[in-house]
Formats: structure tokens, C-alpha cells, sequence
């Protein structure tokens, strides 16, 4: 193993080097290719993992659970109303607990505090499945597609377009920034993202050679890129905001409009999902105009949101595997 990653926690791209992070992506790329194969290593066998959920999930839940479960070891789903963290136990006196029971542990939920204070107590790996401010799971399965598709992520163009704000902007400028890539965060102003995330961003940009640009304006901001990326208008616990961000973010919806401003016929659209881009859900049945993405980009050709979705199960396991593993 070139890079010595036992014991570290998984909590931000920022706490990783370019090459720890490719490293990552290059065991993520082998796990997959073994899955494929019928290849079971079991690197976690024996192993007993910690999923706390504060937040409803699809993708990272059943990542976590089938990663475990490939590798040999058990899954144990604790949701919010399971155990008693944040009701009558305190984060540090449940992390000192798990982690005399406990391999690692994954938390999904909102204060980036918590899971901060998971990993100082723990005494055992822990890994970030989403908390408010970072989301780096996802990032390892976004890089991953990217470099299934175009080989490469140094100088790939790449624009963030909506709620530059939330976890997933933050996540995906720091990654950028650590991987030499040209990041667009497309946004309205009064939703861009904090300065010190973006500070951060810069100071990583400087040593790849990256390019970090927050714009309103959506013309330059997606012209000519390779990689076209959205998330929700609203994340989880921000539905009463709904309203307010359809009047904001109507201009940033990626459609085929805003395809002829990109003018790159090989360009992909991701999503880390779910994504409102029909009216098949009771949330977008009550607000028709959230709509992020329309479905005629969400089911083009362009579109490698499902290719992104099955490649958090790889990364996750590369994430275990590397820090927990044999």
C-alpha cells in the first residue's frame, strides 16, 4: 500500500493529500473491477461497523451496508431513534462507547460537529457519510465516474451549478481545488459559498494548480466544460425554503438551454441524488417548479447519474478497506 491510511478518519477531502485521494480512486477503480470479477477479498473480515443515521438515506446506506457485507464484515444500522445520541448521551460518552464495541463507525446527519466529535472519542476510524458542511464519500464516486469517462481529473472543466452553499459545493471545491481541476461554482450571489470555504479552496488551488472561480453568470460560468453538476435547491431540512430558492434558482435549472451555453458535445451531467427532475414525487407534485434538472437532461445520453450512484458503493469499500482493512 503505497499511502499508510490505518486509522485515519474520513471526515473531509481537505485532511488528504492529492496523492492519498488518488490512491483512493485508483483502489476504488480495482475493488470495482474485482466486484465485476467475482473477486471477494474479505479485507474486513471479522470486522463490525457502526452506521448511525440522523438523516434518511438511500445511496449511503446501502453503500455502507453492501461494502460491509462484500469484505466480510457486519453492518449494524443504528438510526436516530435506535440509540440515544443527542437525546439522553452526549456525542463523546457515544463514541466512547461504540468504540469499545465497534470497528468504525459511519455517521450521516447534520452538525459536522458530531462527527467530529465521533472521531476524537472513538478511538476507532470514523467515516463522514454527510454532515451540513462536507459530504466526501460522494466526491471519491463523482472523481471515480470522471475518470471512467475522460481518464483524468487534472484540468477537467468543471461547474457546480445552484446552491453554492451547501455541503455538496463545499465538498466539491475542496476536491477540485486538491485534484488540479478548473472549478466553476455557478450561483446566485446570495447564495455562494462561505469565504473561508472558498479561502481553503484557493490555498489548496495554489499548490495543484487548479483554478477556483465563483460566479453569478451563468453564460461563462458553464461554457465550454466537461462536467456539469447539480444538487437540490432545498437540502433536507430546509423544505420551508423551498419557495424562496424556486424565485433564486429558476435561472441556474441545467435544461437544454443552458446545453447550448456549454457548446461541448462530449460534456456528462452528475447528480449526487435524489434529483427533482419529473413530477413523480409527492415533493415535486406540491412544488412543481423545483426542478433542478429537467428530465430531458436527466435521461440524456450526457447523464451518468446511475454510473456515479453505483460507484459510492466502491469508494466507500476503498475508504474502509484502506483504513480498517488487513
Amino acid at each position: 500500500m503505497p499511502f499508510n491510511l490505518k486509522g485515519r478518519n474520513f471526515l473531509a477531502l481537505k485532511d488528504f493529500s492529492p496523492k492519498e485521494i488518488q490512491f483512493l480512486l485508483d483502489l476504488s477503480i480495482k475493488l470495482k473491477r474485482d466486484k465485476y470479477a467475482g473477486i471477494r477479498s474479505r479485507n474486513l473480515e471479522g470486522k463490525n461497523i457502526a452506521l448511525i443515521f440522523e438523516k434518511p438515506s438511500t445511496r449511503t446506506r446501502c453503500a455502507f451496508t453492501v461494502a460491509c457485507i462484500d469484505e466480510g464484515a457486519h453492518p449494524e444500522y443504528l438510526g436516530k431513534d435506535d440509540i440515544q445520541l443527542g437525546k439522553k448521551e452526549t456525542v463523546k460518552d457515544t463514541a466512547r462507547v461504540l468504540g469499545r464495541m465497534f470497528d468504525g463507525i459511519e455517521f450521516r446527519g447534520f452538525k459536522h460537529e458530531t462527527v467530529l466529535g465521533l472521531a476524537e472519542h472513538a478511538g476507532v476510524p470514523v467515516w463522514n457519510g454527510l454532515t451540513d458542511l462536507f459530504h466526501p464519500t460522494q466526491i471519491l464516486a463523482d472523481f471515480m465516474t470522471i475518470i471512467e469517462i475522460f481518464g483524468h481529473l487534472r484540468g477537467i472543466k468543471f461547474a457546480y451549478v445552484g446552491d453554492g452553499r451547501n455541503n455538496m459545493a463545499n465538498s466539491l471545491m475542496i476536491g477540485c481545488a486538491k485534484m488540479g481541476m478548473d472549478c466553476r461554482i455557478v450561483s446566485p450571489k446570495s447564495l455562494f459559498p462561505a469565504k473561508d470555504i472558498v479561502a481553503m479552496a484557493e490555498g489548496f488551488a495554489k499548490e495543484t494548480g487548479a483554478s477556483i472561480t465563483i460566479t453569478d453568470k451563468v453564460d461563462t460560468g458553464v461554457k465550454g466544460v466537461d462536467v456539469i453538476y447539480t444538487d437540490v435547491w432545498a437540502s433536507m431540512g430546509e423544505e420551508d425554503k423551498i419557495p424562496e430558492r424556486i424565485k433564486l434558482l429558476k435561472p441556474y435549472q441545467i435544461n437544454k438551454e443552458m446545453e447550448k451555453k456549454i457548446g461541448n458535445p462530449d460534456y456528462i451531467f452528475l447528480h449526487c441524488l435524489p434529483c427533482f427532475h419529473n413530477l413523480d414525487t409527492k415533493l415535486s407534485q406540491q412544488f412543481p417548479e423545483i426542478c433542478e434538472a429537467t428530465d430531458d437532461i436527466f435521461e440524456s445520453k450526457h447523464s451518468k447519474v446511475f454510473d456515479e450512484a453505483e460507484n459510492r458503493l466502491h469508494t466507500i469499500k476503498a475508504v474502509m478497506v484502506a483504513t480498517l482493512g488487513r
